[in-house]
């Protein structure tokens, strides 16, 4: 009996046409599964830290900018009496640089308070206030200081001037510690070294 082989093509077509197998023409014809879309996600909660007035600002932020304008504006006030007075070349120059950098400073601390509603100090602090910042000259001593000329102010000027840089960096680094405004933390940043940088020329200058 001769058996009869069919062509591969026919052999290919029965099985694809067959019942029950999971390749026939109703599995072909099916349409894909359509992934369903995601679920909308649900934005995170925010942080408390974020939405109270604490993570902008605090007190010690507040008291670092207010005590710190009043020793800035003496600072200013000193540099300018050098301008008349001081005989030495490095002492002059060292005035003129203190008022170029505390001026500003002076400005974008006013601009803190006033964002922050809060008062901006007088431009005569009261005494009592004035006791409060470290470094600050008494009401006699500025007047002693005006007084003086040629090398007496020198020396005068830069023994008063590194007392109250000295009382900067103090009150710079109470604001480090406490501080949690970052654009006050990194003015304190800068006024400690900057100062600390000035108090060294100073003591070199008085030798």
């Amino acid at each position: 009996m001769r058996v009869r082989v069919l062509p591969p093509a026919l052999l290919a077509a029965g099985l694809l046409s067959g019942a029950g197998g999971g390749y026939g023409s109703a599995a072909l014809a099916a349409p894909a599964p359509v992934p369903s879309a995601p679920a909308p996600s649900t934005p995170a909660p925010a942080s408390p830290a974020a939405t109270t007035p604490a993570a902008g600002h605090n007190e010690q932020d507040v008291m670092f900018a207010r005590m710190m304008i009043p020793h800035h504006r003496q600072a200013v006030e000193m540099s300018k009496l050098a301008e008349d007075r001081a005989s030495d070349a490095r002492v002059m120059s060292l005035a003129r640089r203190i008022e170029a950098a505390q001026a500003p400073e002076i400005r974008t601390m006013s601009d803190w308070l006033g964002a922050w509603g809060e008062r901006v100090p007088e431009a005569s602090p009261a005494p009592a206030h004035r006791h409060a910042m470290p470094g600050m000259m008494s009401p006699e001593e500025m007047k002693r200081l005006a007084g003086l000329s040629g090398r007496a102010f020198d020396r005068a000027f830069l023994t008063m001037m590194i007392r109250h840089h000295e009382g900067a960096v103090t009150m710079a680094r109470d604001e480090l510690r406490s501080g949690v405004y970052g654009p006050a933390r990194r003015l304190a940043e800068s006024i400690i070294s900057s100062q600390s940088a000035e108090i060294a020329e100073m003591k070199r200058i008085l030798g």
